[in-house]
């Protein structure tokens, strides 16, 4: 079995600027994380390789140059092989043109019996990608997965979490699924693995790697979503310093309650 987990570097705080002029994350400086959902998958994916001899596990990013700190993180929990998408012409992608990218990039990849992602990205949350990735590639793909019961060299068989009930579901392979952040507990990285693959090749895709050369296609010109206005969000939370005794400080806060009409 054939394995591909899409990953992502995503902001390790929530402490992020905004672009006011193209409406996109400024990443630069920023700390980095591999996003949580994608442990998931990734876990999904190595508990896979594990129990069905012969398989590999291979995981593909999207994003600038330092998104290979992700792809060796992956390295270290298992997987076999990565490959990075990156080149300037990518950058400013929405939820379209990102799903257009990863779909040439995973082309040039080769061809693969499952690819796993994320339900979605802590820095995006539209759960967008993946189903538009399988349109893309024309396979069929699967949202919110619980559970994966069971899979042999042709389907695989899973749990979908509906808003009001648990879907079985067959699916036969190629196929790509989404999955939810209760499906598994991700491994910790192995510091062996870690050490042994520090310097493994990462497979870099420009646009001259991909099939289609059509730059409105990528990135901005790729990109039908508009951001009309971009604005930090109003905090209105009010600190103050009290000081006295437990008296003292009794009767103030329930002279405040009151005054706010709590009481």
């Amino acid at each position: 079995m054939k394995i591909l987990v899409c990953i992502k570097q995503v902001p390790g705080t929530n402490k992020v600027e905004v672009d006011s002029v193209t409406g996109v994350l400024k990443r630069n400086g920023v700390d980095s994380k591999m996003n949580p959902y994608d442990l998931y998958a990734l876990e999904a994916a190595l508990r896979l390789k594990q129990e069905h001899e012969g398989s590999t596990v291979d995981v593909i990013s999207m994003g600038p140059p330092q998104a290979k700190a992700v792809i060796y993180e992956a390295f270290s929990m298992g997987a076999d092989n990565g490959a990075l998408i990156s080149d300037r012409k990518f950058g400013g992608a929405d939820v379209l043109a990102t799903s257009y990218t990863l779909s040439q990039g995973i082309k040039a990849m080769g061809k693969y019996d499952l690819i796993l992602c994320g339900l979605q990205t802590t820095d995006g949350d539209t759960a967008q990608v993946g189903p538009e990735v399988s349109e893309l590639l024309g396979i069929p793909g699967l949202c919110c997965v619980k559970e994966i019961v069971s899979a042999d060299e042709e389907a695989i068989r899973v749990n979908l979490e509906l808003p009001d009930a648990i879907e079985k579901v067959k699916v036969s392979f190629p196929c790509l699924i989404t999955v939810q952040k209760d499906i598994n507990e991700p491994r910790l990285p192995s510091y062996l693995k870690k050490k042994a693959t520090q310097d493994k090749e990462i497979k870099v895709y420009s646009f001259a790697d991909m099939d289609d050369q059509d730059e409105s296609h990528y990135g901005l010109s790729g990109s039908p979503t508009q951001v009309r206005r971009i604005f930090p969000p109003v905090s209105d939370k009010v600190q103050e310093d009290w000081q006295g005794t437990g008296t003292e400080l009794a009767q103030r806060l329930y002279a405040q309650l009151q005054k706010q009409k709590f009481i």
